[in-house]
């Protein structure tokens, strides 16, 4: 990560550029340099890119859920002075981004979401009893991509680490619990926002009938496909997923 970290009050987050605020949300094994293109790329064409480190592994057990982190967000687009914020979101961060906008709409101006939770959630923080096996591990982890070069030793060894922490492994499985408690099926309909829906079309976390189903129950939302591409679009094919995004900014006037 070639951005620096800034630590203030309760939160840790990066921030690049200025001008209308585009609020990133990692997800559940995700890092914030998942996001280095799209930090790098938006943060140089008058946006200001905020990345805030969501408290997956440090809130209490009982605050760890989806509703937490919705209000975690809100108390740090509260904090940083923010209105009319764009979230984008990956994985469990798409589905913050979603329950964050059913709870604050008055706060987002738009969505985007790639790969996201909420829906449908394929054994999320589930088939870890081998998590012992690096080599298990290692598969796992190349399982989010349709390329499992992308999956470099950094990500395994840190997917690794995380599952074989004891309080790591019990908050990931509360955090799955709790995605699915947390289904948004009956709140899309009532999210009238522009909402951009970038998926890979070989996702095999959250499947391409997911991406329809959020197009289907969301009432101003365009789905965008990418092809030869998993979980985490923006880390796979970084560029397309740039060129969608800001072509639909552009359109969308954002």
């Amino acid at each position: 990560m070639r951005y620096r970290l800034k630590k203030e009050k309760n939160y840790s987050y990066i921030e690049e550029g200025e001008g209308q605020p585009i609020i990133v949300l990692h997800g559940l094994m995700g890092g914030l340099s998942n996001f280095d293109a799209v930090l790098h790329y938006f943060g140089g064409k008058g946006y200001k890119v905020i990345i805030p480190e969501l408290p997956i592994y440090t809130m209490s057990l009982l605050k760890t859920n989806v509703r937490s982190f919705a209000k975690y967000l809100h108390d740090f687009i509260a904090y940083k002075g923010l209105d009319n914020v764009i979230l984008l979101g990956n994985s469990l961060g798409g589905h913050i981004g979603l329950y964050h906008t059913k709870l604050y709409p008055a706060k987002v101006k738009a969505l985007v979401i790639t790969g996201s939770s909420g829906l449908y959630e394929s054994a999320m923080g589930g088939g870890y009893t081998k998590r012992g096996d690096y080599e298990v591990i290692k598969k796992k982890a190349q399982d989010v991509f349709y390329d499992p070069a992308v999956a470099t030793k950094e990500i395994v060894d840190e997917v690794y680490e995380t599952v074989n922490d004891r309080n790591k492994l019990i908050k990931t499985l509360a955090i799955a619990k709790s995605a699915i408690r947390h289904n948004m099926a009956k709140d899309l309909p009532n999210m009238n926002l522009p909402v951009c829906i970038i998926w890979g079309k070989n996702d095999t976390v959250t499947p391409p009938d997911v991406a329809e189903e959020f197009h289907e129950l969301l009432p101003d939302s365009e789905l965008f496909w990418i092809d030869k591409c998993g979980h985490a679009a923006m880390m796979e094919h970084p560029e397309e997923f740039n060129k969608i995004l800001d072509e639909w900014f552009q359109k969308r006037k954002l």
